[in-house]
């Protein structure tokens, strides 16, 4: 008879990828913007959680429950280099919008 041992591990960020998707989707949704046919009401959403105090409280958030600032570096160097994100940074002040999140989190 020989005993197994299992080993619990506690997870201290049970939802860590949820997070990481979500950091990456706000990253994405600031730095694209408003498009430019935008309706009235995208507009006042955009207006209401569209700023970047918002975009950091939210990116704040995931880094509370398991992002950590280095992956959060390395995506946003990954829209400025990636091949995937190119469209994303022709948008007028796509840039300025990246340039203004990563000088907040470096």
């Amino acid at each position: 008879m020989y005993c197994t041992l299992i080993f619990l591990m506690q997870n201290s960020f049970p939802m860590r990828e949820w997070h990481v998707k979500n950091m990456e989707k706000t990253i994405i949704k600031h730095v694209k913007g408003l498009s430019p046919d935008a309706t009235k009401f995208e507009r006042r959403m955009y207006k209401r959680y569209g700023g970047i105090h918002k975009v950091q409280m939210r990116i704040k958030y995931d880094i509370k429950h398991g992002v950590n600032n280095e992956e959060v570096i390395l995506f946003l160097q990954k829209i400025r280099t990636g091949m995937e994100f190119s469209d994303l940074l022709k948008s007028d002040g796509s840039l300025d919008r990246l340039n203004e999140i990563e000088s907040y989190f470096i």
